[in-house]
């Protein structure tokens, strides 16, 4: 009896095994855990790769959000202390302001628009203004924040809700008059440094501003 126990004791060992090392083969032969040279695929985290500053020349147009259009006329050095600081200059025309930007802070400038960008923007002036039924106080406040946005679509949508063009819009108040003005010739000196002085036309007719004129 004894004889007959250890047998089966041996076959179960043995039946154990193959089982374990049918397991092991499949581990080793799963095409998930390997690459096809025999190396065992790694999954990384993607990074995100580091932005580049734009880089501006002389004589490149320039928008700053609180002054709009403006040219780098100058590229420059400073020493304050022991530190030297670079800065661009550039001249608001609009204004006949010059400013000096240090470069690490140039995030506050960005490119002239592309002429996809400019060509969208001509048909949000083309759209139905959008009102809302709230205090002029609060609607000035948000046109102002749009304007100084220095984002070109925002400054459309304010042109376009301010443009006094037919009985849809009240007689504008000497607020919203200076606010429309203060808009407009922004956007137009973007426009016209893409379209030239084509720039104005486009602006009037998407606008429908010439056919009040006649």
């Amino acid at each position: 009896m004894r004889k007959k126990k250890r047998g089966r004791k041996k076959k179960s060992k043995k039946i154990l095994k193959k089982k374990q090392g049918k397991k092991e083969l499949k581990k080793k032969i799963d095409p998930s855990n390997f690459k096809p040279n025999g190396e065992k695929i790694k999954i990384k985290k993607i990074k995100k790769q580091p932005s580049e500053k734009k880089i501006y020349n002389i004589k490149d147009y320039i928008v700053y959000p609180k002054h709009g259009v403006g040219k780098i006329v100058a590229v420059e050095k400073a020493k304050i202390g022991d530190i030297d600081i670079n800065f661009y200059k550039i001249f608001i025309e609009k204004e006949k302001l010059t400013l000096s930007i240090p470069l690490n802070q140039q995030s506050f400038l960005r490119p002239i628009s592309s002429i996809n960008q400019i060509n969208k923007t001509i048909n949000i002036l083309k759209n139905k203004p959008k009102i809302k039924k709230t205090m002029w106080s609060r609607r000035a406040q948000e046109y102002e924040q749009k304007i100084n946005s220095g984002k070109i679509y925002e400054l459309a949508e304010v042109v376009r809700d301010l443009n006094n063009k037919t009985d849809e819009i009240a007689e504008q108040s000497y607020s919203e008059r200076q606010l429309f003005e203060k808009a407009y010739n922004r956007l137009k000196s973007e426009i016209e440094v893409v379209l030239g002085h084509k720039a104005q036309q486009k602006m009037d007719k998407a606008l429908r501003r010439a056919e009040k004129l006649t």
